[in-house]
């Protein structure tokens, strides 16, 4: 009868000691307002809202990265509450239809398959359901901040004077190109690096999908978004990418061509070119928008962080 009890408080205690463990495993960060946050909601923030460059790195390496950057995140994350109980407050929200359409546009951006969908988002920490929600809430924030600060900045034609007239370079760093790649590091067998990509190619002509074979083959961090680069502005690029996109039309893939880092193949998905002082106009008044809403999003934000209850537990 005596071990009986011995063994029952022995399981006892082992139980409230997993309890406990789990506690500080999930512990609470931060308050905001009646809102809680945990350290696994901030780790699947940090998850959700990685670079392609972070998300890259090595398990062991993107965790010290976030453990260094936790404040960082918090912080972010906090704002990111506060915003989203702003939206409750005045209806605004994402349907399901938004979210269907985010993940379409996003499969079809990175040309996935369902499965292959489900497969990446798996391996990044989510199921669906928390990975439409975390849409759902960047969609929300989206339509808030659109409706609080977005709608309420104007940029005239006479600020647009004042910043051309202050810079006469402006046209030549305004244009660029939007480009996907396919990068080979430089190895010691450059003759068997050249025929890889000499393949790799074969196929891309042959009608296989380049963000496809980007995730295959490419050795660069761009990989796992199927080689996009996004826009680049001229005066950023190697002679070599000016040399070849030179001679290229929207759409096109280039052959394999060497620089100093190895072996590329690029597909031109569009050029920024200023053709005109109109063209000019218009991308200066995208930059002065911009510099005007990151000014008043940080007061939007300020404001709502003074009219809330925030506290933070580490």
């Amino acid at each position: 009868m005596i071990k009986k009890i011995f063994i029952l408080c022995a399981l006892i205690l082992v139980s409230a000691a997993i309890a406990d463990s789990a506690i500080l495993l999930d512990k609470v960060m931060a308050i905001v307002n009646k809102e809680v946050i945990t350290w696994s909601d901030l780790y699947k923030a940090m998850e959700f809202e990685a670079t392609e460059d972070i998300k890259s790195l090595k398990e062991a390496d993107r965790r010290k990265f976030f453990k260094e950057a936790e404040m960082i995140f918090l912080e972010n994350l906090i704002n990111m509450r506060l915003q989203l109980q702003e939206a409750a407050k005045t209806g605004v929200s994402a349907s399901e239809d938004d979210i269907n359409k985010a993940i379409g546009n996003i499969k079809k951006k990175y040309s996935m398959t369902d499965e292959m969908f489900k497969q990446a988002i798996s391996k990044e920490g989510f199921t669906l359901n928390e990975y439409r929600k975390k849409l759902s809430e960047q969609i929300t924030m989206g339509r808030i901040v659109d409706q609080e600060v977005r709608s309420r900045i104007l940029v005239t034609e006479g600020e647009i004077d004042r910043y051309l007239s202050e810079r006469k370079e402006l046209a030549k760093e305004s244009e660029g190109f939007n480009i996907s790649h396919i990068f080979l590091r430089k190895t010691e067998d450059r003759k068997q690096a050249e025929e890889r990509a000499k393949d790799i190619y074969k196929k891309i002509k042959a009608g296989e999908n380049f963000s496809d074979l980007a995730r295959q083959y490419s050795e660069d961090v761009s990989a796992r978004s199927g080689g996009d680069l996004g826009f680049i502005k001229k005066s950023d690029m190697s002679k070599e990418f000016l040399e070849v996109l030179s001679k290229m039309k929207n759409g096109e893939v280039s052959e394999p061509f060497l620089s100093e880092a190895g072996i590329h193949i690029i597909k031109l998905n569009s050029k920024a070119e200023i053709k005109s002082e109109q063209d000019l106009r218009e991308s200066v008044r995208m930059k002065l928008l911009e510099e005007k809403f990151n000014k008043q999003y940080r007061d939007w934000i300020k404001g709502l962080r003074e009219r809330a209850y925030v506290e933070i537990k580490i």
